[in-house]
């Protein structure tokens, strides 16, 4: 399974998700391929903002090796579940895809823990320390509720 987490400018949120469910993935024994992309590209080639990798650090994950990529439209073709941080997001990944833009294969990252309830999580890039850390627990709880969901899909198959 190829998993891309993506945000505004792949250095708050989306990076703390790819190292949460990188990890989580690994510690319940499935093989998936998880990365973040950005959909503004301000920040190409940018290691995670600095409180991105204070909150995941002090969570036992290293994100501090990753880099900001944009996402582009051929992100489609090589992944096989695309989550989005935000509705937003989600509108700039259509412009940005056109006609490759796959509806099937995309979901805001929150409707694992609240299926059905499109709730965004808020982008903490002028927010305080504080604000990174409540980020950080909302995708932690995400990502949890996605492992364990798969966690159940193998087990009946």
């Amino acid at each position: 399974m190829k998993i891309l987490m993506v945000c505004l400018g792949n250095i708050c949120r989306s990076p703390l998700a790819e190292g949460v469910l990188a990890k989580k993935a690994l510690k319940a024994g499935l093989n998936w391929q998880i990365d973040s992309a950005g959909t503004n590209g301000f920040h190409i080639g940018q290691p995670p903002h600095h409180f991105s990798q204070q909150v995941a650090m002090q969570n036992g994950i290293d994100i501090s090796k990753q880099k900001s990529r944009l996402f582009t439209a051929d992100d489609f073709d090589n992944y096989d579940k695309i989550y989005a941080m935000a509705d937003e997001v989600v509108h700039e990944m259509k412009y940005i895809a056109k006609n490759k833009f796959d509806v099937c294969k995309v979901d805001l990252l929150m409707n694992e823990l609240h299926p059905g309830g499109n709730k965004d999580i808020n982008d903490p890039w002028y927010g305080s320390e504080d604000v990174y850390y409540q980020v950080y627990q909302l995708i932690d709880a995400a990502c949890e509720a996605l492992v364990n969901k798969m966690k159940v899909i193998q087990l009946n198959n």
